[in-house]
């Protein structure tokens, strides 16, 4: 088989069907991209997933004097001997495996790291404005219900709030955006697919009399098609190839960039590299499978 026969005729292919060319590396590398993101969404939700597994705390918030809760109404707050009663109830429960109590000075200081850019807030909150509170950790996360009943209904307690709950919002937002970008670079798939196998077909109408020669000297069946394969294989590798660059550039300005909320569960290059070979062997796939179906349907050898 003469490759120099080979390239040439892929090279005639490609600058016939330049636009077509160019539509097909654009498809795959769109499609290519929004796979590699929904991957990368996976691998990060299961990352924070794990992260904040053993972190998941119930904070028990404490009644203030003049505070709004109507638990907390014609209350003067919450005083030593009532706050002492109360870690010795939330300590006694078998679910517990750590009590902290965060007095008011130290929330305003992690209020103040938390919203540290926002100078209108912090101007407007004092130390006096933050409640006092327990942190409770529980030995299994999936028992907050039963923490929670306990504590909603005891003195001086204002309101529980459950942060598991909290980030089964934020994951479940998470999952919304990995299954619509999935679904996206679905559909764009079927796009590329669908516009590889016309690029395929135009080509091989437009080389019908080389090919139709080929045929007669005896030409076998892998030696006609092979290069409308490759049209189709470096097309889907320079699709795979923006596609990369996309996804760097996403796992650069968006993954870490977000990462202040995100914890320790950052998203590794490993990861990253190992997304784009996968969405660069798909995308050559997908072009490979559709000039092998376009040229055994349209392409009589």
């Amino acid at each position: 088989m003469r490759a120099n026969f080979i390239f040439s005729e892929v090279w005639i292919g490609l600058r016939r069907n330049l636009t077509m060319t160019i539509a097909v590396i654009v498809t795959v590398a769109i499609g290519m991209a929004l796979l590699g993101i929904g991957l990368m969404v996976s691998s990060q939700i299961s990352g924070m997933k794990d992260y904040w597994a053993d972190k998941v705390e119930v904070s028990v918030f404490l009644c203030k004097k003049n505070d709004p809760f109507p638990k907390c109404k014609g209350s003067g707050g919450v005083d030593q001997e009532e706050q002492a009663a109360l870690r010795a109830q939330i300590e006694g429960m078998e679910q517990v495996e750590k009590v902290e109590f965060e007095d008011a000075a130290k929330a305003y200081e992690n209020f103040k790291v938390q919203y540290a850019s926002n100078t209108v807030l912090l101007a407007a909150i004092q130390v006096d404005d933050m409640p006092e509170s327990f942190r409770v950790k529980l030995k299994d996360p999936d028992t907050y219900g039963a923490v929670i009943e306990s504590l909603e209904g005891a003195a001086g307690v204002s309101n529980v709030v459950n942060q598991k709950k909290l980030l089964e919002n934020f994951f479940g937002l998470m999952e919304k955006i990995r299954g619509f970008a999935l679904v996206i670079a679905g559909f764009l798939v079927i796009a590329a697919t669908l516009l590889i196998g016309n690029t395929v077909r135009l080509s091989a109408y437009n080389r019908r009399r080389e090919t139709g020669i080929m045929r007669l000297v005896g030409a076998s069946n892998l030696y006609i098609q092979l290069p409308f394969v490759m049209e189709g294989v470096i097309a889907g590798l320079i699709g795979g190839v923006m596609a990369a660059v996309l996804l760097i550039v996403t796992k650069v300005f968006l993954f870490d960039g977000m990462q202040g909320y995100l914890g320790n569960s950052q998203l590794t290059w490993e990861t990253v590299a190992s997304v784009i070979s996968f969405t660069m062997a798909i995308g050559v796939f997908i072009c490979v499978l559709a000039s092998f179906v376009t040229l055994r349907r349209y392409l009589r050898v």
